[in-house]
């Protein structure tokens, strides 16, 4: 009989004991998902806020290649006028290497500037040599064009068969180098620039 007072008073019991601990339970999970969306979020913002792999090339290209204190490897190549350069020919001047494209728009941006900038300095003993990444041209009369469109006075160089491009390593457009007079990179600018740029970089 005992035995059975006690079955009933558990069972009497547990509804207590589920009413007091449902609300713990309850509170428990509340907490459980506030911490996970919490950490989600803060998973989401981590990934906003990593590098766009545009901006990871990017900034590759300025650490690979030829880099400043480097000596300029020399070339030799033709004009757009069918005239053979050596880079080595512009010893004693400071030179701004420019590498391009004609369907590159931050080329076509920045070439306005350097265009100027030419103008102005290259009675100062400095000179403009934008190489062209022919290779990756569709037509070679775009050359041509883009040179007329753009009124550029400086040498343009074609490398044709890209093996300037590939010593240099440039794998982004426009990339230029400014060389001092004794043939070493004295800076490396990856991207186009500004009329403010070309002056900071060129006449230091």
């Amino acid at each position: 009989m005992r035995n059975e007072e006690r079955a009933l008073k558990v069972k009497k019991i547990n509804p207590i004991v589920i009413l007091i601990i449902f609300p713990f339970v309850l509170l428990i999970g509340l907490v459980s998902w506030a911490i996970y969306e919490n950490q989600s979020k803060t998973e989401t913002k981590s990934q906003l806020e990593k590098p766009s792999i545009s901006a990871i090339a990017k900034d590759a290209e300025k650490k690979f290649g030829i880099q400043k204190g480097n000596e300029a490897p020399d070339f030799d190549l033709a004009t757009i006028n069918g005239e053979q350069t050596k880079l080595s020919n512009y010893r004693g001047k400071k030179v701004i290497l420019n590498f391009w494209a004609s369907w590159c728009p931050p080329c076509k941006a920045e070439m306005p500037n350097i265009e100027k900038f030419y103008k102005e300095n290259k009675d100062q003993d400095v000179i403009v040599l934008a190489v062209n990444l022919t290779t990756a041209e569709k037509n070679k009369n775009d050359v041509q064009q883009f040179i007329k469109d753009q009124g550029l006075t400086f040498p343009v160089l074609l490398d044709e068969q890209g093996k300037v491009g590939n010593m240099y390593q440039t794998f982004t457009i426009p990339t230029s180098y400014i060389i001092n007079t004794k043939g070493i990179v004295q800076q490396k600018f990856v991207g186009p620039m500004s009329e403010e740029i070309i002056k900071k970089l060129s006449l230091k």
